[in-house]
């Protein structure tokens, strides 16, 4: 069961909704190439309002994820798509239900 995970809220530029929403498809793939990564969501929330949730198995996991691709183009892209740097929140999982 994931023991940590991470909440990453982002908020798109005035008309950089869809490329927020295409980034965040893409990254699908990048989360599927993680071992550590045990379970990985791209969401909206409005308009303009996006987030991240991952969680992983322990620690060292989620510091792999925050070193790793997903993080990185994030981190490239966010001046150009985003109004506001992405916020970064570690997490505590305190319960899951997942696939078996």
């Amino acid at each position: 069961m994931p023991t940590v995970a991470l909440f990453v809220r982002l908020e798109a530029k005035s008309g950089k909704e869809d490329e927020v929403a295409a980034f965040l498809k893409q990254g699908l793939q990048l989360a599927n190439e993680e071992a550590t990564t045990s379970v990985w969501f791209a969401l909206r929330f409005g308009p303009t309002t996006f987030a991240i949730f991952d969680a992983f198995q322990d620690e060292a996991g989620r510091q792999n994820h925050l070193n790793g691709s997903i993080a990185k183009a994030l981190m490239a892209q966010a001046p150009n798509l985003l109004a506001t740097p992405p916020v970064i929140e570690r997490v505590d999982v305190l319960g899951a239900k997942l696939p078996k």
